[in-house]
């Protein structure tokens, strides 16, 4: 069976705990396991072991259990579709987390290394600046990130959006994100694994 290590609180936990949910995977759920975490050199969480495989990097490790169990809904196989959503994906683990992470660790965890206004300021002008980029691809798709369909990229994306709304920054309006949160409120994995009330 699927063993995946990783607190559940963890954002990235999370995204491998809702693809799970979406495929209908039973899996082992450790928090903690330091013989598991070791096969990570960066001895981050979530690792999972498939197969008797390792693997770690969330987002790939959500592709690998799409394309695995043949949900081409969630992970095209046409490889212009597919780069489609893989480039939102990547766009989400380098460009949008570089951006909120200094006014998160701040706000958030509170942490006595990101102290600097001026650098929490310019955190959160950047986070909302990327999340209006993410409000106008939705207006123009005008249901998800990647068109008519719900995919792996508003797994990742919809877990960021839930990050910015639960924490304690100035927000611009953006109707067409909020419509979207509104679509992914309907999904119950989502409501288990992505506003479960944890940023």
């Amino acid at each position: 069976m699927l063993k995946i290590l990783g607190k559940s609180t963890s954002i990235n936990v999370r995204k491998v705990l809702w693809t799970c949910a979406e495929l209908g995977l039973p899996y082992e759920h450790a928090m903690q396991d330091d013989s598991l975490l070791a096969v990570n050199p960066n001895r981050l969480v979530p690792v999972i072991v498939d197969d008797g495989q390792a693997l770690w990097e969330s987002n790939t490790i959500c592709r690998y259990l799409a394309g695995k169990h043949g949900r081409t809904d969630l992970l095209p196989s046409e490889p212009m579709a597919r780069a489609q959503v893989e480039k939102w994906m990547d766009w989400q683990a380098t460009e949008l987390n570089n951006a909120w992470r200094y006014a998160f660790m701040a706000l958030i965890r509170h942490s006595p290394a990101h102290a600097d206004p001026a650098a929490i300021a310019a955190s959160a002008a950047e986070w909302n600046r990327l999340m209006t980029l993410l409000d106008a691809q939705l207006a123009g798709t005008g249901a998800y990130v990647c068109g008519d369909e719900f995919t792996l990229a508003d797994i990742v994306l919809g877990l960021s959006h839930n990050r910015w709304q639960s924490t304690p920054i100035e927000r611009p309006a953006l109707p067409a994100l909020q419509a979207w949160a509104d679509r992914l409120g309907a999904r119950p994995a989502y409501r288990q694994h992505g506003a479960n009330g944890v940023p």
